[in-house]
């Protein structure tokens, strides 16, 4: 295992960092500890004690944080409302939060770098996605929650920390705790919106996105309330008269004039139909000060990296964010939160997977961390906003002119690995990060980002064999709804890359995404996706939006109006394909390679009542090849059979083997790994064949 280099003992290196940290400061400007207090409610020994390689035994600790932000600090000016939220006697605005850690038990084996994952919707998914754990568990205790101890046997000091307040009310989420704003003379009033797409009928709904914690409407009987239905994404809304709706409160039971009665359900008079999108748009009152849950991520890792009595010192900090939390680190560095309250660096390096051009609602009045927006779910919520890549450009339409970077300190910039599966190509206008505003030419990223497309995979992994449930042709050949190409190889490599090239032992991989200039990215018209009976790409694309909230937004973040009106759209483009279907460009993993199907990242809402021809949210499709040529024939699939590209398992298993070596070669697969791809492979070839 990699240590940090230099002799020093590890205290005394960390004490030579904070001094050169605090010298770094402007004079006359203190170091601040915004971190005021870690409360351990329980420390424990992470599996009785077992050793993990030279790392040792871990132990977890499991408590609560406690904040303390400066509102006239300028590195919180950019939290909207800050100024509103209530202030203790130093002047200081308070939060609180959940967090765990994990590190190395003895302190002499640990190596010094923090992997910080931003919790999404509070859970923890670092030991799944990387351990190869069988679960995200909230609390893990078993010996399957921590899999091959990957991250483990590399003396990581992991950190989870609650960043988000609206998280489900469920047990072992970790949640933040933040105030609420209210101006001197009263409360701050807004607009909120909710809305929802129906695939089943429901007598009620819950004002809240996927259960998370919704804002209440203000009054059960405000006049301003608007629901409305419509038939599909862009179809005009329908006001859906007053007396034939109303709110509910919170809990079963409650009765609405009971103290702290919180209005967050909504019920229609005959219900809420399938194949419907209603949307609710109402006043509430005493928003959260949603932003802290930047500066906690920050402060947290500034904690961990300078302060002296630190519980989990280490010398360098990797974020870590999936889906939601990767929007998330974009935001983060959209608004320059980088830097801390002391002028000094926060994360060194970050992988920022499955985020697409996306950002989030993670930083405005009222706002619902929880919303996606996605195709066709969460609709036009300010997720997918220009800028999108990093360096900066001018959007001949709005006359912004910025990039991601503008607000950073371009000294604070981390190593940053951008990975993205080809669904955020489809669902999430991931071709924007690295092409001009109007689509016509490649940009480059810069020199601390690379970026890596994972070709033909899905937003998240899929179990393999596929359920038959899961398909989606009971006759012909064979389609299925999930697609199975296995993402945690690449990112178990690319984790690691991450860590070695923070510390300066080794240089990141070279970016791999499809690029405008060697014709592998294309307008989704132009896909030579191959005629598959039954099998249409979509007719569709998820698109960002130029969108008017109001006057207020850019300037004061503040939601003036709701729905929001929509401009022109950015144009979405996407890897091209092969003669089986599966994307040309990016990281191939050794599926592709060695193909025994169509791995596609998109997947249309076969089944449901509405928007069958929308895509459905995070999926793709799996579409088996035939076995033998007669087969092929009878079935009129243009694709070659398994038959006709291996003459035995034999030959399967090389192609195998010579795509393992190179994926090694090329930085996406751990040396360690390739004897489980081959196992794996195996596995998959008796299923396909009908001997598994």
């Amino acid at each position: 295992m990699k240590r940090r280099r230099g002799n020093l003992p590890k205290c005394a290196q960390k004490g030579v960092l904070l001094f050169f940290a605090l010298a770094a400061q402007l004079p006359g400007e203190p170091a601040r500890a915004e971190v005021v207090r870690v409360q351990v409610d329980r420390r424990e020994d992470v599996l009785g004690g077992k050793e993990w390689g030279s790392s040792g035994a871990y132990e977890k600790l499991v408590g609560r944080v406690y904040f303390a932000f400066d509102p006239t600090n300028p590195a919180n000016a950019r939290v909207v409302d800050l100024q509103w939220a209530p202030r203790n006697g130093d002047g200081m605005v308070e939060a609180w939060a959940d967090f765990m850690v994990l590190q190395p038990k003895d302190p002499s084996r640990r190596r010094g770098v923090a992997w910080v994952e931003v919790s999404n919707r509070g859970g923890k998914a670092s030991l799944r996605y990387f351990n190869q754990a069988g679960r995200g568990a909230p609390d893990p205790t078993e010996e399957s929650d921590f899999g091959d101890g990957l991250l483990l046997n590399q003396g990581l000091t992991l950190i989870w920390l609650g960043w988000q307040w609206d998280v489900p009310e469920r047990e072992g989420l970790l949640r933040l705790h933040v105030p609420l704003a209210r101006l001197p003379g009263g409360s701050i009033e807004g607009l909120v919106r909710a809305d929802w797409t129906v695939d089943e009928d429901t007598e009620i709904l819950q004002l809240g996105h996927r259960d998370h914690r919704a804002y209440s409407a203000s009054s059960a009987d405000d006049s301003e309330q608007i629901l409305t239905v419509r038939s599909g994404r862009m179809a005009p809304r329908e006001v859906i008269p007053r007396d034939s709706w109303w709110l509910l409160p919170a809990r079963e039971g409650q009765e609405e004039g009971e103290q702290e009665a919180q209005l967050t359900r909504i019920a229609l008079e005959g219900g809420f139909r399938a194949g419907n999108i209603y949307e609710f748009v109402y006043r509430s009152q005493d928003p959260r000060v949603v932003g802290l849950g930047l500066a906690a991520i920050r402060d947290v890792i500034s904690y961990a990296k300078y302060e002296l009595n630190s519980l989990f010192p280490v010398n360098l900090g990797v974020a870590f964010g999936v889906s939601q939390t990767g929007r998330f680190l974009r935001h983060f560095l959209y608004q320059g939160f980088n830097t801390d309250e002391g002028g000094r660096k926060a994360f060194d390096g970050m992988l920022i997977h499955t985020a697409g051009a996306g950002r989030g609602s993670f930083n405005h009045r009222f706002g619902q961390p929880s919303r996606d927006a996605h195709r066709y779910s969460a609709f036009f919520y300010p997720t997918d906003l220009f800028p999108f890549t990093s360096r900066t450009q001018r959007d001949p339409v709005s006359g912004r002119e910025e990039g991601l970077f503008s607000a950073q300190r371009p000294e604070h910039l981390p190593l940053v690995f951008y990975t993205n599966t080809g669904y955020e190509y489809w669902g999430r206008a991931a071709s924007l990060i690295h092409t001009s505003v109007g689509g016509t030419q490649d940009i480059e990223p810069m020199e601390n980002e690379r970026i890596y497309h994972l070709a033909s995979a899905q937003h998240s992994g899929w179990r393999f064999p596929p359920d038959e449930n899961a398909r989606m042709s009971e006759d012909g050949i064979p389609v299925y709804r999930g697609n199975p190409l296995d993402l945690s190889f690449p990112l178990r490599s690319l984790a690691l890359r991450l860590v070695d090239c923070v510390e300066g032992d080794r240089d990141p991989a070279p970016s791999a995404f499809p690029r405008i200039g060697d014709g592998t990215l294309v307008p989704s018209t132009g896909l030579a996706f191959p005629k598959i009976p039954g099998v249409s790409p979509p007719k569709v694309i998820h698109e960002a939006y130029r969108v008017d909230y109001g006057p207020r937004w850019w300037t004061e973040g503040i939601v003036d109006r709701q729905p929001p009106e929509l401009g022109p759209a950015f144009p979405s483009m996407v890897s091209q394909v092969d003669g089986l279907g599966n994307e040309v460009a990016g990281v191939r993993s050794w599926e592709i390679r060695a193909p025994l199907g169509t791995y596609v990242p998109w997947n249309l809402r076969w089944g449901y009542v509405g928007g069958t021809e929308e895509l459905t949210d995070f999926r793709g499709t799996f579409i088996p090849l035939s076995r033998t040529e007669e087969e092929r024939e009878a079935l009129g699939d243009p694709r070659p059979s398994v038959e006709a590209l291996y003459a035995s398992k034999d030959v399967y298993l090389e192609r195998v083997r010579v795509a393992t070596r190179e994926l090694v070669r090329d930085g996406f697969l751990l040396p360690g790994d390739a004897g489980a791809v081959v196992e794996l492979a195996d596995l998959r070839w008796d299923w396909m064949m009908g001997a598994g």
